[in-house]
């Protein structure tokens, strides 16, 4: 099996189109990650006099300070400095899970094309950092995949259209379960299972130390909130959505309600990068970015197949590696994911009941 490896790349040109200090950004994404220069090096690979070379180059080009260093206390970026980085996180995080998808779809390619090919699994899942640690998990044991992050809409359907073999949705645990599950449930087949992978932990992305003391919903209302939403159709979106219905908050009060980013990390580097005060979403991309995270609700993230694919020896594989302990302990070191369920299958009634299919709402 061949592994398909597409990174995020841009780069900064002057005027006529030529380049602007290659790998700068790089050389200050890992200064904002570490905090020391030396640090910083390791990660990019250089040495200490060449960065410095391309910070001093990088300063001549803009004529602006990039780093500030301080006796005893590292390197810390200047506010043009960290914009560049935050630029390259944004970038990063809204390009890489459709990167994934393209290089799980090349890689599928290219088992049909072999003679000795395996049948390959097609998975259509929204985002979520459990499928990515599972995605490597399967390529190292050589279990094709195709693999591709959609909205929880679009999943559905193309379960329904039989254009895929299992799809990843998530529900929340608790009081909104129920008018959770209605919104998919008229289109949940009778013949369908689940297959649990992990719960995990929704709530508000803010600045690190949590500058504006948020708390809550009822605070995102305040006047001097600027929020970024996820996109309609999205799992997330439905979610939040529900939960200011629940607490009875007009989204029309909240400043960026409007707004999209299409992935838990883009969220995230929207508010480290200073676009926004708060963002819902998950814990892990908070932590990552060394932000604060306000805990709201756990939601379960699971699998949905038809009940003929269970026995297909493709699934059976699938099924192995999400009883690995092996998986279920990497699952557990992401930020409020708990895979004590994976692998556990039961009948999709069980979490989408015949009562909430009548005069359920169609996504």
């Amino acid at each position: 099996m061949f592994k398909v490896a597409i990174d995020t790349h841009w780069q900064l040109r002057r005027a006529d189109g030529t380049p602007l200090v290659p790998r700068l950004t790089a050389l200050l994404v890992g200064i904002q990650r570490s905090g020391t220069l030396a640090g910083a090096c390791r990660s990019a690979g250089l040495t200490y006099r060449y960065a410095w070379g391309l910070l001093r180059e990088g300063e001549r080009a803009f004529g602006r300070t990039l780093v500030e260093s301080q006796r005893g206390r590292g390197a810390q970026l200047t506010a043009l400095g960290e914009r560049l980085a935050w630029a390259d996180q944004r970038i990063s995080a809204r390009l890489a899970p459709m990167l994934d998808s393209l290089a799980s779809e090349v890689e599928a390619e290219i088992e049909r094309a072999l003679s000795h090919a395996q049948p390959v699994l097609r998975l259509q899942a929204s985002h979520g950092f459990a499928v990515e640690t599972m995605r490597q998990f399967l390529v190292d044991r050589e279990i094709p995949i195709d693999l591709k992050y959609r909205t929880s809409d679009e999943v559905l359907g193309a379960l329904i259209d039989r254009q895929c073999d299992l799809i990843g949705l998530h529900l929340p645990i608790g009081e909104l379960e129920a008018v959770a599950a209605a919104h998919y449930a008229a289109r949940i087949g009778p013949d369908w299972s689940v297959i649990h992978l992990a719960t995990r932990r929704q709530g508000l992305i803010v600045a690190p130390g949590n500058p504006k003391r948020l708390r809550g919903l009822g605070d995102l209302t305040r006047r001097d909130l600027r929020f970024v939403n996820r996109q309609p159709g999205s799992g997330t979106r439905l979610l939040f959505d529900l939960v200011l219905q629940r607490a009875g908050i007009d989204a029309r009060a909240i400043d960026g309600y409007e707004s999209a980013e299409y992935t838990h990390a883009a969220v995230a580097a929207y508010v480290g990068s200073g676009m926004a005060d708060a963002g819902f979403g998950l814990e892990v991309p908070a932590r990552r970015f060394g932000l604060g995270f306000v805990p709201l609700l756990t939601e379960r993230y699971f699998f949905v197949c038809r009940d003929e694919v269970l026995h297909e020896p493709v699934m059976r594989d699938f099924l192995a590696v999400l009883g690995e302990a092996d998986l279920r302990a990497k699952i557990a070191q992401l930020p409020g994911y708990d895979p004590s369920a994976a692998g556990r299958i039961e009948p999709a009634r069980q979490l989408f009941p015949p009562r909430l299919r009548t005069g359920a709402r169609r996504a």
